[in-house]
């Protein structure tokens, strides 16, 4: 899959580490004039368990119970929507990513995201794995929500889109979490 690491559920013990890889990830951001979003406070202990107890959280793990990175999926009409996406930077360029998208992917079923245009890690990282843009015109509901509610945030200070993966893909032998196999932080 990634080398020596696995996909797997996230335990409750973990979550902190969660935080902290979510604040690592958002470091780069500052390199590139977006202060705020590195500044932003990672998912709280309670979204974070909701999102595990809902089997909805998968972590990349070494082998030997350290956590690298992290991804977090909601159900927006009819699609796996990748709400997080981060992988600690001791760690980038591994495949981390690739590999939490692939476990939460679903067979037959589109994946969806929203992401910055202009940031390399972000939506030219997400074409390469088969996202494409999604036009304003064909955006669900769900979907113009989720962008409705980053614009209330402030995130449409740099360019977003949202991204869509047609029928996901297959898990690999011995898949993610729920049957489900380097992204930054989005």
């Amino acid at each position: 899959m990634t080398g020596e690491g696995r996909i797997r559920a996230a335990d409750a013990g973990e979550l902190e580490r969660l935080r902290e890889i979510e604040r690592a990830a958002g470091e780069p951001f500052r390199a590139l004039g977006m202060a705020a979003v590195a500044d932003d406070e990672p998912p709280s202990h309670a979204v974070l368990d909701g999102y595990r107890r809902r089997g909805r959280l998968w972590v990349w793990d070494t082998g030997a119970g350290e956590v690298g990175g992290y991804l977090l999926a909601d159900e927006v009409d009819g699609a796996v929507h990748i709400e997080q996406v981060s992988v600690h930077p001791d760690r980038a360029r591994r495949g981390i990513g690739r590999a939490l998208i692939d476990a939460a992917a679903q067979p037959g079923v589109p994946q969806t995201l929203t992401t910055f245009t202009q940031v390399p890690w972000n939506a030219p990282y997400y074409a390469r794995l088969g996202f494409r843009e999604v036009p304003a015109r064909e955006l669900t509901p769900g979907l113009r929500a989720i962008r409705a509610h980053e614009a209330e945030l402030g995130l449409d200070r740099w360019p977003r889109i949202c991204m869509r993966r047609p029928g996901g893909r297959a898990a690999p032998a011995g898949g993610g979490p729920g049957g489900a196999g380097d992204a930054g932080r989005e």
